[in-house]
């Protein structure tokens, strides 16, 4: 039998992943936190956490190296997401979205296409959003209308894409059109392209009125006539839906390392009202009935921690469970997340359902981790799908 050791590295993140932690969150304590309600409650761009994130350097730390980017791993993207996220899950939707909209990018386009676009992501200088949704094609990618036609050196696109996270703040639009709409199969008649905000025809919408992430503008985006050139296409035509699909994979550990934030940003808050609450000549954090809630909230947050960056190794090295772990972790974490953040309200008791504590935010912030990048009861079809193979 292989002698066991007990060594160091045996279960644990590797060392440079705890210094980021611990970098990205004495950031979002400083620079983002003191923000956080007034962005909400403004509905305004967090501004102070876009800037903040890009002096850092921790807006986009997933872009390689050779653009100019830090090349970190999937895990470190995840942890600068969950850091922000648990003060403030808006702002944590500047790494987030910056992953989602270059994804495609990374997995798919061309050299030039990449040359072109991902280094000013990796600076900061630009910002990049995904254009999957439509009002008719939500869960059903493949029914969408947006159409784009090859002309001469160009691509020409029609259509409203919905839903867009950071629209008319992002500078960079990854779009996926139907390209060759008499295709026998309609997820092959879909491609992929790279559209900037200043090119012709392209226009944004007014922001969405929304429940939570409030300073994270949510709006359509049309396209009449929009003209790009023919060399922004992303991968060759008909992979568009393809590379969609895969990008999901990458990104939907990020959802939930989000979802886990808010999570515990609003355990964390908790923790500390109710050791300062009194009711009955004691702190409430001492009765029974309290202590059990808090235990729970902890043992569902360490849970899907764990399976959070469990599925980002998992896409990062290509694992053939990583589309399971990928949609496993980000349902866990985001019922987790509606979970915690309800409990969260209850334990603050008649403050907790008030604006001067971030608890309610927080439980606002919590519910759309559950429907985008897929929603949970679509999660489930994709984890039992993978299962029957």
């Amino acid at each position: 039998m292989a002698q066991v050791t007990d060594g160091p590295g045996l279960y644990q993140l590797a060392e440079e992943h705890e210094e980021l932690r611990a970098a990205v969150r004495a950031l979002a304590e400083k620079e983002i936190a003191p923000y956080a309600a007034e962005v909400d409650e403004d509905e305004r761009y967090p501004v102070e956490a876009s800037e903040a994130l890009s002096k850092a350097g921790f807006q986009a730390i997933h872009i390689p190296e050779e653009y100019e980017g830090q090349g970190a791993d999937a895990i470190a993207a995840c942890i600068v997401i969950e850091e922000v996220a648990r003060v403030d899950a808006s702002a944590s939707l500047i790494p987030a979205v910056n992953k989602l909209g270059t994804q495609p990018i990374l997995l798919s386009a061309s050299d030039e296409v990449k040359k072109l676009v991902l280094p000013s992501i990796a600076s900061g200088e630009a910002s990049a959003s995904y254009a999957l949704s439509e009002r008719e094609a939500g869960s059903d990618t493949a029914s969408m209308r947006t159409r784009a036609k090859r002309d001469g050196d160009n691509w020409v696109l029609n259509g409203t894409k919905c839903w867009i996270t950071n629209a008319g703040e992002s500078t960079w639009y990854t779009v996926m059109a139907v390209s060759d709409p008499d295709a026998p199969k309609k997820s092959n008649g879909i491609s992929a392209f790279v559209v900037h905000k200043d090119d012709p025809g392209f226009t944004v919408g007014p922001k969405e009125k929304k429940l939570g992430i409030k300073g994270s503008p949510t709006r359509e985006i049309y396209f009449e006539n929009c003209t790009i050139p023919a060399e922004r296409i992303i991968g060759e035509p008909g992979t568009g839906l393809k590379t969609a699909l895969r990008t999901l994979d990458h990104t939907r550990p990020t959802i939930g390392a989000q979802a886990l934030g808010i999570a515990q940003g609003a355990l964390d808050a908790t923790v500390a009202y109710v050791k300062d609450r009194k009711q009955f000549g004691k702190a409430i954090g001492e009765f029974q009935g309290v202590q059990f809630m808090l235990a729970d909230m902890g043992t569902k947050i360490e849970a899907a921690r764990h399976l959070v960056y469990a599925s980002a190794a998992a896409t990062e090295r290509g694992d053939s469970r990583a589309s399971f772990m990928a949609s496993a972790a980000k349902t866990y974490a985001s019922d987790i997340a509606m979970s915690v953040t309800t409990d969260a309200v209850q334990l603050f008791g008649g403050a907790g359902y008030t604006r001067d504590f971030p608890v309610e935010r927080m439980m606002r912030d919590a519910k759309i981790t559950q429907i985008y990048e897929g929603t949970n009861q679509i999660q489930r079809m994709v984890m039992a799908r993978q299962l029957l193979k």
